[in-house]
């Protein structure tokens, strides 16, 4: 495994983001040295820069769906890699100043992607209140607490309350269970090597927009049982109507069968562009990846036996 204990990671900050708090869940990650900025945009032109080592970014949430500040970056203005997703569970707070209740609130300050994940909440109990985007939701709660406005209220992980002197007067607001956020650590340079339990992502950008180009593509994932778990369309921004497709898919790049279709895209598509080979996110990513290599194993012990079989 990798030491990251001298390196430095760039997040998106001030401190107390949902992105720290999950850059922090992770044991070896949290050994680094980890820097705040000011934006997505600067995150990511940091490790460009080579300003630091890696960056950690957010991509995807399970209710507001693709971080689009994050994944069109990746597609068209970096090369970057990703090496690892983090998959991490996300429960919003309502926090104002201490002593201020509920009625008295009429401004909700937050990340535009929390925002939207409070939307019935917001609608149900602060109806008239009006809704402020920021850059993060740290810096909402941070804005609140400096403003001294008592009619002010940020969503915000509850870590933000003990870092600006907040008490929370609304607990896990967010208007659907199971919200996850999806996470990328990114670097300038290496893939990440097979671990038995990988996704890949690409970009395909299609020859043109005619009936069974997507189809085309989907066929050689298909025709190699590859299976795909996520596909998105996003502007090419080459003109109204011209598409890329973002593909995850299961299995690492050194798997023969992707390498296989990945080269077969290459030479078909005008362009395809590798974000990632990297390890799957999940509590029983090893028990898997620990199943497969002994089902693989199994699998080159009896082809050996056969072959073997064979009179030359």
């Amino acid at each position: 495994m990798k030491d990251f204990s001298k390196s430095t990671i760039a997040y998106l900050g001030p401190r107390g983001t949902f992105t720290e708090e999950a850059l922090r869940s992770q044991p070896d990650l949290a050994a680094a040295q980890l820097i705040p900025y000011p934006s997505w945009a600067s995150v990511m032109e940091a490790v460009d820069k080579r300003e630091v080592d890696f960056a950690f970014v957010a991509a995807e949430n399970s209710i507001e769906g693709t971080v689009s500040a994050t994944i069109d970056p990746l597609i068209f203005d970096y090369d970057l890699f990703v090496i690892r997703e983090v998959v991490y569970d996300v429960h919003l707070n309502l926090m104002a100043a201490k002593g201020t209740t509920l009625d008295q609130i009429n401004k909700v300050l937050s990340f535009p992607h929390a925002l939207a994940q409070c939307r019935g909440f917001i609608a149900a109990n602060l109806p008239e209140a009006e809704v402020i985007a920021t850059n993060s939701t740290s810096d909402a709660a941070r804005m609140v607490a400096e403003s001294g406005d008592a009619t002010a209220a940020a969503l915000a992980p509850s870590v933000s309350a003990e870092l600006y002197d907040l008490e929370i007067i609304g607990e896990h607001v967010e208007d659907h269970a199971g919200n996850q956020t999806r996470f990328f650590l990114l670097n300038k340079d290496h893939l990440a090597p097979r671990s038995g339990h990988d996704k890949t992502t690409v970009v395909c950008f299609q020859l043109s927009d005619r009936p069974g180009s997507l189809i085309s593509i989907l066929a050689q994932f298909s025709a190699r049982n590859i299976n795909l778990t996520k596909l998105e369309s996003r502007p090419s921004k080459t003109g109204l109507g011209q598409y890329c497709f973002v593909i995850d898919l299961e299995g690492h790049i050194e798997d023969p069968v992707v390498a296989d279709t990945l080269s077969e895209l290459h030479r078909n598509l005008p362009e395809i562009k590798l974000i990632g080979s990297y390890p799957a996110a999940g509590a029983n990513a090893t028990g898997k990846a620990d199943d497969i290599k002994e089902r693989s194993a199994r699998a080159e012990d009896w082809l050996n036996a056969l072959l073997a079989r064979i009179e030359h």
